[in-house]
């Protein structure tokens, strides 16, 4: 079974889809690689018009997988096609950063989001970014220090999210929202978000991108790290917590 599904409508709406429901759709580095070039193959497409990413079943993305690997690479906010992410059960970590990414966020109401490097024992570097322009800096100084959890309903106060919709209007709301995009003339659309990523705060340069990296990379090989992914596996507070 293929981890990540592409199809393209007769409208020319190209949809990605994290295909690993049974694991919550938690992404691995080949998954990262398949993403990647699916998002260059489809921005580069004239027949594709919008680009669409989504979870199979249940969940959006539980984020990277244990132990596995790998980080969100392409920037998907450099695409010049309009995205939309379509966020149902938990969108966490990595994949709350490629949410935050998309031009738009649709959330069902049974959607979460978390960044919780920090209860595993690191930090998420090359992400804070992405967590920020999707979140806003103060309230990523709160869900990034603390790991929790936050609803649907806090993403949209907080400006992530942009239609809330209960569950069995999701499809609806997304077909609402891809009408509309196509609405726009292709050429202007890509013209537009270009202008616009000229008045966004300026991106990391490649320095400061492989010093973030590097940082991640230390502190995932930590006595921290280790102890945070034991503990997550045997389903158990870390060391570091003080008993109450």
């Amino acid at each position: 079974m293929d981890t990540l599904t592409t199809s393209v409508s007769s409208r020319g709406v190209a949809t990605l889809t994290f295909n690993r429901p049974d694991r919550a759709n938690s992404y691995d580095a080949a998954m990262l690689d398949a993403l990647a070039d699916g998002c260059e193959a489809f921005g580069k497409d004239a027949a594709v018009r919008v680009i669409v990413l989504r979870g199979a079943g249940r969940h959006f993305s539980a984020g990277n997988a244990i132990g596995a690997g790998g980080k969100p690479k392409r920037p998907i906010d450099a695409l010049p096609k309009p995205t939309v992410a379509v966020a149902q059960g938990a969108c966490i970590g990595g994949a709350l950063a490629i949410a935050s990414s998309c031009d738009t966020l649709i959330a069902s109401r049974d959607a979460f989001f978390a960044i919780p490097e920090v209860r595993l024992g690191f930090a998420p570097g090359p992400l804070l970014g992405a967590f920020a322009r999707g979140i806003g800096y103060r309230a990523l100084r709160r869900y990034l220090l603390s790991g929790e959890r936050f609803s649907a309903e806090d993403g949209q106060r907080l400006g992530l999210v942009h239609r809330l919709c209960e569950p069995e209007g999701l499809e609806a709301a997304v077909d609402e929202l891809i009408d509309a995009l196509l609405l726009g003339a292709p050429n202007a659309a890509a013209t537009a978000k270009q202008l616009l990523r000229r008045q966004a705060p300026p991106a990391l340069s490649p320095d400061e991108l492989r010093d973030l990296q590097r940082v991640h990379e230390a502190l995932a090989q930590s006595e921290e790290a280790a102890e945070g992914r034991a503990a997550f596996k045997e389903k158990r507070k870390p060391r570091w917590y003080p008993p109450q």
